[in-house]
């Protein structure tokens, strides 16, 4: 095994074998250029040396080109290249949340080293959650938007009113109970209302983000009115199309692609909403490369409020279950929004976005070096990869006491250390 020193790698240098950190967490690939945010990262977090098998392959000319960074000030989000577990960087395809196939699953899907030996239901949001105020503040809103959708597509008079209301009440709750909510989304455990609830969470999530690039008050306000009115031009849509299990034909797409427009229709001619809630309405499919619709705009030409939606809206498409799909892990979602290169999204805003929502999730549940399994609670934002957890199963499948629950910050326990996120999904079917 060869240590090297940290102070000695150099963006572009190529090794012979994986580079891994103390933690054996994979750093770099072998035969892949070293980049310079995998250098900055191993300085931020005081990690002094690295260790591989093989030795440094002085790169050629044209295999130096350094990779495109996305911000060369954030200090945390690298870790995603330090993870354990090769995953998929495929992104949803640019279309409508209520058609996004999601075939692509994590690249690797972790077994249960034990088998566990109680009931599954510790992995249960709702089961924790179901009684308390905070997850009845989430449904409720998710009801009254579901009301309002339900009137628009009745054709019943509705006015912003009523939805400045929600959104008045979503800013309210959410600063109360932030970290729950976000352990609603990923847990996707809300049933019905699906273009309801997917469009709350996609409000819930472009706060959060709004917030963190300190844009006023007021623009956060509109970009949540947006944000919860984003796909109502779906409802103009044939429901064998928005419905449809299936790939679309040319023809349907091209009806897909057009609810942007049935949705400004409905924020100007019926809502008689603001110009900001309709930039959203209009924008939230173009793409910063130019190639979205049904404008091909480009860069700070959309709006930033459309810029935040747009992120939001591709996250929770990737993490909810769908009838069609099985849902992905917040970490993978997370890796395929950081891939994106600058493609779809603004790359200040993902930096933003990553900032929020954390590297692991609150919610995600993760499993251990020991193989005992937790779930995440709060985040160390400094140290992504060592968040706070409530422990779920100890290292022999004993599922722990859910009264008196064991909560560790993996901060103050240098020994323990995850592996990786896992799918709760992979347990259903377990025998009590």
């Amino acid at each position: 095994m060869n240590i090297v020193d940290t102070s000695d790698l150099k963006p572009g240098q190529i090794f012979s074998e994986p580079v891994y950190t103390y933690d054996q967490y994979l750093l770099v690939p072998q035969l892949l250029p070293i980049r310079q945010r995998e250098i900055d990262l191993l300085v931020s977090c005081g990690i002094k040396f690295v260790s591989t098998e093989g030795y440094i392959i002085e790169p050629e000319e044209n295999l130096s080109q350094p990779f495109e960074e996305l911000n060369a000030e954030l200090e945390f989000d690298e870790q995603l290249s330090v993870q354990p577990e090769p995953l998929s960087d495929q992104l949803p395809p640019d279309q409508p949340s209520a058609q996004l196939e999601m075939d692509e699953q994590p690249s690797v899907q972790p077994q249960p080293a034990v088998k566990p030996k109680k009931s599954m239901s510790i992995f249960s949001i709702t089961a924790v959650y179901e009684n308390s105020g905070q997850y009845r503040s989430y449904k409720n809103l998710i009801d009254k938007l579901s009301a309002v959708f339900t009137s628009i597509n009745s054709s019943i008079t509705i006015e912003m009113r009523a939805i400045d209301n929600i959104t008045i009440q979503l800013l309210q709750d959410l600063w109360n109970y932030h970290d729950n909510f976000i352990e609603f989304i990923l847990g996707g455990e809300v049933t019905g209302h699906e273009l309801a609830k997917s469009s709350v969470n996609t409000a819930i999530l472009s706060a959060l983000t709004a917030n963190e690039l300190k844009l006023t008050d007021h623009k956060i306000h509109n970009i949540v009115s947006g944000a919860l009115l984003h796909d109502v031009g779906m409802l103009r849509l044939s429901k064998g199309i928005t419905e449809k299990r299936g790939g679309l034909s040319d023809a349907e797409l091209e009806q897909i692609k057009s609810h942007p427009l049935h949705t400004s229709k409905i924020v100007t001619g019926e809502l008689f909403g603001p110009k900001e809630v309709n930039l959203i309405a209009l924008q939230h499919h173009e793409r910063w490369d130019g190639n979205g619709y049904p404008d091909q705009l480009s860069g700070e030409a959309i709006d930033i409020g459309a810029r935040i939606v747009s992120i939001a809206d591709a996250f929770e498409a990737m993490v909810s279950k769908k009838s069609y799909r099985n849902s992905i892990i917040g970490y993978q979602a997370i890796k395929n929004l950081m891939a994106d290169n600058a493609r779809r999204f603004d790359p200040a805003v993902i930096i933003a976005f990553t900032k929020i929502i954390g590297i692991y999730p609150i919610g995600s549940i993760v499993r251990f070096n020991d193989s005992s399994i937790g779930r995440v609670i709060s985040l160390n934002t400094g140290t992504p990869v060592r968040p706070v957890v409530q422990m779920l199963m100890d290292k022999n499948g004993e599922v722990l006491d859910m009264e008196n629950p064991t909560i560790i910050n993996l901060l103050n326990v240098r020994t323990l250390f995850i592996k990786g996120a896992i799918d709760p999904s992979e347990f259903d079917g377990v025998d009590e």
